[in-house]
C-alpha cells in the first residue's frame, strides 16, 4: 500500500510540477522547507517528556490552536508540543505565535518523509486540525501505536462526494484514528457514512468560537488603533481575508460614501501576501491617499489619511477590533467564505458574499439571530454601509446580537481535550 501510493504521488508531483516551479520563480512558493516536505528532515526532538504534533494547515487553521494549545499545555506541563503547517504564512504566523515551540513544514505524504518525520519527532499523539487524511500518515503512526485524532472536524459535501469514491480505502483508514471530534451534526454523519465507526465520531461544537476575541479594549487591537490614528468618531469600514472581488466592493463603496460621511475609513486585508502589490496598485488607480501597514511609525497616530493596506500577516484578527462594520472575504468568489467570527465575536455589523460553503452552519446561526448581512452586489453593499453610518445604533444593535451569539457557542476547545485526555488515558 505504502509503495503504490508512494507512486501515485510521484506521478501527481511529475504532472503539477510545471504549476508548482512556476509559482515557486514568481511568487516564492514552496522554496523553503523543501528537505522537510520531500525527505522529512527536521532536527531531531531533544529531551525525552511526552511529545504531541499539532498539524495545521494554514493561517486559520494555526490560529485556531491557540485556545487547545494553552488547555493542554495547562493540562500536561510537562509534555513537549511540536506544530507543523503546510503553507508558507501558516508556517511563518506558528513561529511568530508559538515560539520558542517548535514548528516546522508538514511532509508530503511520502512514506519516507513521514516516517523520518516521526522518527525524528518521537510524537506520543498526533492531532490534525480540521481535516487532513493523508493515508501513509496514518498508517505509519498506526503501526507504531501513535493515538492519532482529528479535532474541529469538518467535512464539506463535495469532499464528502469525493471520498466516497474511495469509501472502502477511506473507511479503512478512518478506522485507524483514535478520535474524530467534529463540529456538528451534519458533519459527524458524513464520517459515519464514509465508514467512521460511531465510538470514533464525537460532537463538540466548533474550536473557532473560542479562540475568538470580544474585548475591543485587548492590548494588540489598542496599538494597532493608536498606530492607525483611529479615533473614537470614525467609523471604521474592514474588508479583511479579501480577494480582488471584495478589495472592488469595499474601495468602490467607500468612494461613493467619503464626502457625505467623512467619519467613514477603509482598512484593507488580503488574504494572501503576494496579492499585498496588486491591491497597492487598484489604490494608487483609485487616486486615493492611502497608506501601508508597514510604513506606519511606532508612534501613536501617525496616519494622516483615511485608507489602510494592512500588508502584514497574522494581525487581522486584532484588527477586526477596529471595525464598526466587516466585510468578510472569500465570499464573492469560489473560496467558500473565511471566518466571519472573529469580526461578530467584537460585535461588528458583519456582511459577507453568498459563497459561504465553508462556514455554512456559522452563516446560519448568524442570519437566525440576525446578526449578519449577505450581500450580492456593489449597489446593495453601498447602500447597507451606509445605512450603518446613518444609524450607528441599529448596527451596534446587529453586532451586539453577534457577540452574544459567539459567547453562547464557545466551550468546543474543554469538550475537545476532554475527548483527548481519554484518549491517553
Amino acid at each position: 500500500m505504502p509503495y503504490l501510493l508512494n507512486l501515485v504521488y510521484l506521478v501527481l508531483l511529475v504532472v503539477v510540477s510545471p504549476v508548482l516551479i512556476s509559482r515557486a520563480i514568481w511568487q516564492g512558493k514552496y522554496r523553503r522547507g523543501l528537505a522537510t516536505r520531500l525527505l522529512g528532515r527536521l532536527p531531531r526532538r531533544t529531551g525525552t517528556q511526552p511529545c504531541c504534533w499539532l498539524h495545521a494547515v494554514s493561517v486559520g487553521e494555526v490560529n485556531l490552536l491557540e485556545p487547545l494549545l494553552a488547555e493542554l499545555e495547562q493540562q500536561h506541563p510537562d509534555w513537549q508540543f511540536v506544530i507543523s503547517s503546510t503553507t508558507r504564512t501558516g508556517f511563518e504566523l506558528a513561529v511568530k505565535k508559538y515560539a520558542p515551540r517548535q514548528v516546522f513544514y508538514s511532509p508530503l505524504d511520502f512514506s519516507w518523509a513521514v516516517r523520518a518525520v516521526l522518527k525524528r519527532v518521537r510524537p506520543d499523539l498526533i492531532l490534525l486540525v480540521e481535516l487532513e487524511l493523508w493515508p501513509n500518515l496514518i498508517q505509519l503512526a498506526a503501526r507504531q501505536g501513535i493515538p492519532l485524532g482529528v479535532v474541529n472536524g469538518r467535512l464539506s459535501e463535495s469532499s464528502a462526494r469525493g471520498y466516497g469514491r474511495l469509501r472502502p480505502v477511506v473507511a479503512g483508514m478512518l478506522k485507524r484514528l483514535s478520535l474524530i471530534a467534529v463540529q456538528n451534526e451534519t458533519y459527524a454523519n458524513r464520517f459515519l457514512k464514509l465508514g467512521a465507526c460511531p465510538q470514533q465520531v464525537q460532537v463538540t461544537g466548533s474550536m473557532k468560537f473560542d479562540g475568538a476575541i470580544s474585548d475591543r479594549n485587548n492590548e494588540q487591537t489598542r496599538q494597532l488603533a493608536e498606530l492607525a490614528g483611529i479615533q473614537p468618531a470614525d467609523a471604521v469600514l474592514l474588508a479583511g481575508s479579501t480577494q480582488v472581488e471584495e478589495e472592488q466592493l469595499a474601495l468602490e463603496a467607500f468612494l461613493q460614501l467619503k464626502d457625505r460621511h467623512p467619519q467613514l475609513r477603509l482598512i484593507l486585508v488580503p488574504r494572501h501576501p503576494e496579492r499585498f502589490a496588486e491591491v497597492s496598485a487598484m489604490l494608487d488607480r483609485s487616486g486615493l491617499q492611502w497608506q501601508r501597514r508597514s510604513e506606519l511609525s511606532q508612534l501613536e497616530g501617525e496616519a494622516d489619511c483615511r485608507v489602510l493596506l494592512v500588508d502584514a500577516v497574522g494581525e487581522l484578527q486584532a484588527w477586526w477590533g477596529t471595525a464598526q462594520i466587516a466585510l468578510v472575504g472569500g465570499s464573492f468568489g469560489s473560496r467558500g467564505g473565511q471566518n466571519m467570527i472573529e469580526p461578530a465575536a467584537y460585535g461588528a455589523a458583519v456582511s459577507f458574499g453568498p459563497n459561504t460553503r465553508n462556514f455554512r452552519d456559522v452563516v446560519q446561526l448568524l442570519l437566525d439571530a440576525e446578526a449578519a448581512r449577505v450581500i450580492h452586489d456593489q449597489q446593495e453593499f453601498t447602500s447597507w454601509v451606509e445605512q450603518c453610518l446613518v444609524d450607528p445604533q441599529q448596527a451596534a444593535a446587529m453586532g451586539q446580537r453577534a457577540c452574544q451569539l459567539v459567547a453562547e457557542q464557545q466551550g468546543a476547545t474543554a469538550r475537545t481535550v476532554e475527548l483527548i485526555e481519554q484518549i491517553l488515558n
